[in-house]
């Protein structure tokens, strides 16, 4: 066993007694130890239940004769933090979350892993931990929240951020905004809706490191707490087998990845986080190669933020596995590929079916035959642009308009506030990449508040910023190179008209090559927002949104 380094032999003697210190017996070292890592917070609505996940895994972990040890990580709550200098470290924790994992599991040669994330950044950076770490090892999360029903409508998180800008927009009433704040958020979980949170736990699920209904399993359910107990029960079988992430995490399990990506309209944030898991591997996710997938593989589900639908209701449908299995009737994803479960995709998803055609249509009949999100380049965006085509209203694919340039999100959100935004503009916020920013900040305030003013089928809004989840309309993020670095994004100057046409994958400002050559000449590179402590280091050592801001 791995953990032998640290156990075995008369001159591990005084590790043994610093074992016995903390009430380990001989029985338990003799066994395989199993590192836990539990996002457990009082911060994150998603997390706060997460030692009721960790106890279940444990007793898994116990009854398949091994001995688990649990280990904490941070967690930064991507809600909370927005809309102000607080989302400047949502992106960045993500690496502090892998570097600490894997400190712990390789620091004490655990011979397995099970994480346990819930939501956004904690959700990739346990996949990179395990990835670098490369023991046998299972995800499980603490799964999504619920929605309520309310009034006519089922409510989340989204709903309370757009109806901020109705009230603004004077459409709504501060009461019915309270009423909104008091139920949208029932309880524990991850927002409820298609968002970042949910999006990674279904694509840990499709990349083979989660098992089945890791995804879409409700947070208050008692399977949850039956599939943590399972995901203990299923590490040890790993390790018997040797099954490692990286017999897992191969090209062919991105491409699933991605293929499931498009039919259930992820959050455009799995492109900043797929690309840097399967860098963990030694792996390179072309952005050409996302839209060549979304070419062939059509959107079979439209959750909120992109329609009514919540992930309970994709749960009911048949989750993830009856996604997946329909896609496998039109041979779009791979069946024949290992998984955590020890047994290969088709093994896991040949009994699933589809219970609601509403929810998760045929490959027949779907959404669109497109899917879910679409790379944009163009003289804006030469290195790539990402976009939730599956949540842009139909009217909004193709649009030119003014730019309305603002050089921060804060002063984008006054504008949007005081009503200086009208309809056709196109929003440009830019110095918000994961350098310039630094950070890279999720900017679901501006976008909520246009939809929420009603604007989302007449203003358009680019970064080289990125959205949460949660945001809709033609919301287009990860414009690279990004501002700070001298993209063409940072030559933008107010009225220059912005051309967009997502069916054709295209963003550029109609102005001619001699009049942005001259603007370069004449760009000067702004001093960095922050130099110092954390984010000084990430906004040094942080690469391109369009590499998955991985660090170097």
């Amino acid at each position: 066993m791995r953990s032998d380094v640290v156990k075995k032999g008369i001159e591990r003697s005084p590790h043994r007694s610093l074992f016995k210190a903390m009430g380990y017996t001989d029985e338990e070292l003799q066994k395989p130890l199993i590192g836990v890592a539990n996002s457990k917070s009082e911060i994150i609505p998603g997390h706060v239940h997460l030692d009721d996940i960790a106890d279940a895994v444990k007793a898994g972990i116990r009854m398949a004769g091994g001995t688990p040890i649990e280990f904490g990580t941070i967690g930064v709550c991507d809600g909370i933090t927005m809309g102000h200098t607080g989302m400047k470290y949502s992106l960045p924790s993500r690496e502090l979350i892998a570097d600490s994992c894997e400190a712990m599991g390789l620091a004490h040669n655990f011979d397995g892993m099970v994480f346990i994330p819930n939501c956004d950044k904690i959700v990739p950076g346990m996949l990179m931990a395990a990835a670098r770490i490369n023991v046998p090892s299972v995800v499980v999360s603490g799964g999504p929240m619920l929605s309520v029903y309310k009034k006519g409508k089922y409510l989340d998180l989204n709903s309370v951020f757009e109806a901020v800008g109705a009230v603004k927009a004077g459409k709504m009433h501060e009461d019915e905004l309270c009423e909104y704040e008091n139920n949208a958020c029932p309880g524990c979980g991850s927002c409820s809706g298609m968002f970042t949170a949910n999006s990674m736990n279904c694509l840990t699920e499709v990349l083979g490191m989660g098992l089945t209904g890791n995804g879409t399993i409700p947070a208050v359910y008692a399977e949850r707490i039956r599939l943590a107990k399972s995901a203990g029960v299923k590490v040890m079988e790993l390790v018997e087998k040797d099954i490692k992430p990286g017999d897992i995490l191969t090209p062919r399990a991105f491409d699933n990845a991605l293929a499931v990506d498009m039919a259930l309209g992820c959050s455009t944030n799995s492109i900043l986080h797929l690309p840097a898991i399967a860098h963990e591997v030694g792996l390179k996710i072309d952005l050409d190669k996302i839209n060549d997938i979304s070419a062939n593989v059509p959107n079979l589900c439209r959750l909120s933020p992109a329609g009514e639908h919540h992930v309970q209701d994709l749960y009911a449908a048949g989750g993830v596995q009856a996604v997946m299995k329909e896609l496998s009737t039109g041979n779009l994803i791979n069946t024949d590929i290992i998984t955590c479960t020890g047994k290969t995709v088709w093994e896991n998803i040949k009994d699933a079916d589809i219970i609601d055609r509403n929810v998760i249509r045929s490959i027949k009949k779907p959404y669109s035959k497109m899917g879910g999100l679409a790379i944009l380049k163009g003289n804006i965006a030469p290195d790539g642009s990402v976009v939730k085509r599956s949540a842009v209203a139909e009217e909004m694919l193709v649009h030119k308009g003014p730019a309305r340039v603002f050089d921060s999100e804060d002063d984008a959100i006054s504008a949007i506030y005081e009503g200086r935004i009208k309809k056709g503009d196109v929003v440009v916020i830019r110095y918000e990449g994961p350098k310039g920013g630094p950070g890279m900040r999720e900017m679901l305030s501006p976008t909520s508040a246009i939809a929420g003013m009603g604007l989302d089928k007449d203003v358009a809004l680019i970064t080289d910023g990125r959205f949460s989840g949660a945001s809709r309309g033609a919301s287009i993020g990860h414009i690279s190179p990004e501002a700070m670095e001298g993209g063409p994004v940072a030559l933008i100057i107010e009225g220059d008209t912005i051309s967009i046409d997502i069916p054709k994958g295209r963003l550029d400002v109609l102005v001619s090559q001699e009049e942005m050559d001259k603007r370069r000449e004449e760009w000067k590179k702004p001093e960095p927002r922050i130099t110092t402590g954390y984010l000084g280091r990430y906004s040094r050592l942080v690469t391109s949104a369009s590499t998955g801001a991985v660090l170097y």
